[in-house]
């Protein structure tokens, strides 16, 4: 360890450079140029502050003169004096410039002093791995080596430090109390903080809009398909913001220096106009353009507007690409190509939107959601439609909803709550209810309430009940799961519970034996023998334990019979369930109606030409089910 003075200081060396005294307002420049004169590394030399001198002046001033500020009227300094461009600081250091030879307490810790961008808040970091080692001056000799760093970075000491003792006494009573303390992690203190500047507001013009143009994949590359044709918006949809200019607000650093605000730039006021479908909200910030109605974004002729119907010839790659508007948006799109041989929504286009109309067909791997769609040509086999309500007239694809009409099924699949369809020649229906005018042959139709066919011509057709159609699978599967897990569990605990319930009916005699037995040595005040007393003690355990496994058992059988009772509620809805044909039954089909608990398929082949009009699921007194002719 160096030798120390009293203040904690090195002291120089008996050779090396001769110690230098001198004042300077800029410490580090003063380093700089003395390693230069000696032609030695400026990081060799090392420094002490003898004295701080602190000035100060204010511009109107008539001899404009350097007034020196004693300590008290440097901490009555207040903001609006500070935040004034005619009032300066400055600093004048009396130091001693050395070359030290021997190592200082400090070395061990790895400190650095650095700043915010502007130098209005300076913190002290102290790198991990860093070591400090306590003694009877540490704290002063830690705030001069702080003070010294400051000065090499030309920042003031004394002005905007006050906070710099209270800010790092936790670190001082740590190395105080541990004596040797090993810092961890990187830890930063606050030691210094002038007045940070509000930075110049210049003007923006924001299409917020246009961000709903969202042309790249995972990957980032382009995807041309999503070019943005429609962009929709909601009622009170935040559209476009100019961001006024603004002037910001002056600031001073711990440099002294006065911050003035730049002039703000003005290069985007808007040029435009807007009509009467969007509002305009002038505040004292910014000028907000906001959707009044729900629709899609127009700009025509310097004009900004929102509309709520667009007709477009067709929706393809070369024409509009993709368009994906949000479903809430009230944007109604009508495509007219009505060409039996082209598409109008073409191969591989993805629309969403809440109404569409569709005059002509719908192309291969095209992808439609809406709230409400209508397809007057056809769909192709692999292209899918989710809506709401849903009109299709050649369906060969996937259709999804809640209510749909049909007017032709060729080998398309639909899912929906009600499906009603005018012809059906093949395909797969899943849904609540399902009304099919003529039945064609190789259908497969599932329901939980009802199918039922106004003429019948063809055969090979599926009718299948299943009360968990309305159901999620998941649920279902995890409610199943769940079941045979407890069902498993009841069992062991009735097992458990015999064998300790056994124990006790073959243990019963002497049980009641050892009763009398203890009934007497307490009424002639005899102490009874400990084995009697421990043997009684086991008795009322085991009879403890059973207790306990009853309440148990009660508890899981409660449980079953909570999960059991869904799946009962559901099942109970399929003997309300009908498979209704006005017409007479001919060719073959088949009949399902599908139990849950037990879990059984019960079939059923309608006689030829037989007028079994209404079929339902009854359960005969010796518990057998049966599908059976129903009055109604």
């Amino acid at each position: 360890m160096g030798l120390l003075t009293k203040e904690g200081e090195q002291k120089t060396a008996s050779s090396g450079m001769k110690p230098l005294v001198m004042r300077t307002s800029n410490v580090a420049k003063e380093l700089l140029q003395t390693a230069s004169n000696h032609k030695i590394p400026v990081h060799s030399l090392d420094f002490r502050l003898l004295d701080t001198q602190t000035f100060a002046k204010k511009s109107e001033d008539a001899q404009g003169e350097w007034l020196e500020l004693s300590s008290d009227e440097i901490k009555d300094l207040n903001e609006e004096l500070l935040l004034s461009p005619r009032f300066e600081l400055k600093q004048v250091y009396e130091i001693e410039i050395f070359t030290p030879v021997e190592a200082t307490p400090f070395d061990s810790i790895d400190m650095a002093i650095g700043g915010n961008p502007t130098l209005c808040k300076i913190f002290l970091t102290i790198k991990a791995g860093s070591r400090a080692d306590y003694h009877g001056t540490f704290e002063a000799d830690l705030l001069r080596t702080i003070h010294k760093k400051m000065l090499r970075a030309n920042l003031m000491i004394g002005v905007f430090d006050s906070m710099m003792f209270h800010n790092l006494s936790e670190l001082f009573a740590k190395v105080k109390v541990r004596e040797h303390y090993t810092f961890e992690k990187p830890e930063r203190y606050l030691i210094a903080q002038a007045y940070e500047p509000v930075p110049t507001i210049d003007d923006k013009l924001i299409l917020h809009y246009e961000t709903k143009r969202q042309n790249e994949d995972d990957q980032g590359r382009i995807d041309y398909a999503k070019r943005g044709y429609v962009i929709s918006a909601v009622e009170n949809e935040l559209l476009i913001e100019y961001v006024k200019p603004k002037l910001g607000e002056s600031g001073r650093n711990c440099r002294g220096e006065f911050l003035s605000p730049k002039e703000p730039l003005v290069r985007n006021e808007p040029t435009f106009t807007t009509g009467e479908n969007i509002l305009v909200v002038d505040t004292p910030e910014s000028i907000e353009y906001r959707a009044k109605i729900g629709g899609y974004v127009t700009y025509e002729g310097g004009v900004y507007d929102i509309r709520t119907e667009v007709d477009i010839t067709e929706i393809s790659f070369k024409t509009t690409g993709s368009i994906d508007t949000q479903l809430d948006a009230d944007v109604s799109i009508n495509v007219k190509e009505k060409d039996f041989l082209k598409d109008a929504v073409g191969t591989g286009m993805d629309v969403t939107v809440n109404v569409i109309n569709v005059d002509g067909n719908v192309g291969a791997n095209a992808k439609i959601t809406a709230h409400k769609a209508t397809v007057e040509g056809q769909v192709h086999q692999s292209a899918v439609i989710k809506a709401d309500e849903l009109r299709i007239n050649v369906h060969k694809g996937t259709a999804y909803g809640k209510k749909v009409h049909i007017t032709r099924l060729e080998h398309g699949i639909v899912e929906a709550d009600e499906v009603t369809i005018v012809q059906a020649t093949g395909g797969k229906i899943r849904a609540r209810e399902i009304t099919i005018e003529t039945l064609g042959s190789n259908v497969k139709m599932t329901a939980s309430h009802k199918i039922e066919v106004k003429k019948l011509v063809g055969g090979e057709n599926r009718f299948v009940i299943d009360p968990l159609i309305d159901e999620d699978t998941e649920i279902l599967e995890e409610r199943s799961e769940k079941m045979e897990q407890m069902r498993q569990s009841i069992r062991d605990v009735k097992r458990e519970l015999s064998e300790y319930e056994q124990t006790w009916v073959d243990n019963a005699p002497s049980m009641e034996d050892l009763k009398r037995k203890l009934i007497h040595y307490k009424t002639n005040n005899i102490t009874a023998p400990v084995a009697f007393v421990q043997k009684y003690q086991q008795f009322q355990h085991l009879k403890e334990k059973i207790e306990a496994i009853r309440n148990e058992l009660k508890a899981k059988e409660d449980h079953f019979n909570y999960l059991a009772q869904k799946h009962t509620s559901l099942q109970s809805e399929i003997f309300n369930a009908r498979i209704i044909n006005h017409d007479m039954w001919k060719n073959h089909n088949e009949i399902i109606f599908k139990m849950i608990e037990p879990s059984v398929e019960i079939e059923y082949i309608p006689h030829q030409n037989g007028e079994e009009k209404i079929l339902g699921l009854v359960q005969e007194p010796d518990g057998e089910f049966m599908i059976k002719v129903l009055a109604q």
